[in-house]
């Protein structure tokens, strides 16, 4: 596959910070240099995708119609900031606590690499030449199955950092000023 580099992003605990189960503008702040981490991919000729699992709709915490709104909201703000989000890729389902229909193992769920391909055939994007955001082993593991050059980890955690495939490059929780300077050195 041949196409146009992304940055693809985990959003909770990435583009904002994780209250657990964000589903509300209230309680949904960026991250510190999520902005400035978006631009510098965006002036690269980067496509940006956020790519979310969001289970809590599985679990009826909130609805499909919850996430549409916030969403709606958050790319209102990306573009106040002169950022273009290409895509959000989201998946509600839970392999084991999923309501009905949403219990169900998915491709797309996180460390699966649905998310990923399927923003890749939909926007024309090279995985080979992408890089990925996130903070759990599973944004990681998901980027690697779906063949994204980069991986960036930003995390505290050991065990997260121990679970991570082999060549991921691991940052402290809330590093994105950090991880904009490592996308700004990569060779176009």
């Amino acid at each position: 596959m041949s196409g146009r580099p992304a940055l693809f992003l985990d959003r909770d605990g990435v583009v904002n910070h994780d209250s657990g189960y964000t589903h509300s503008i209230a309680n949904f702040v960026f991250r510190d240099g999520i902005f400035d981490l978006c631009a510098t991919a965006q002036a690269r000729g980067m496509a940006l995708v956020v790519v979310t699992n969001q289970a809590g709709i599985g679990r009826g915490y909130y609805t499909e119609a919850d996430f549409r709104e916030l969403t709606a909201w958050m790319l209102a703000r990306f573009a106040e900031h002169g950022i273009d989000i290409a895509g959000v890729e989201h998946c509600p389902h839970h392999p084991t606590h999923g309501i009905g229909a949403y219990r169900r193992e998915c491709a797309r769920r996180k460390p699966g690499p649905g998310m990923i391909l399927d923003a890749s055939a939909a926007h024309g994007l090279d995985p080979a030449r992408s890089v990925m955001v996130g903070d759990k082993a599973s944004d990681m593991q998901a980027a690697q199955a779906a063949g994204v050059a980069t991986c960036i980890l930003l995390t505290d955690s050991v065990e997260e950092a121990a679970a991570a495939p082999h060549g991921t490059l691991v940052l402290p929780d809330g590093a994105l000023r950090e991880a904009a300077a490592v996308i700004a050195a990569l060779p176009k």
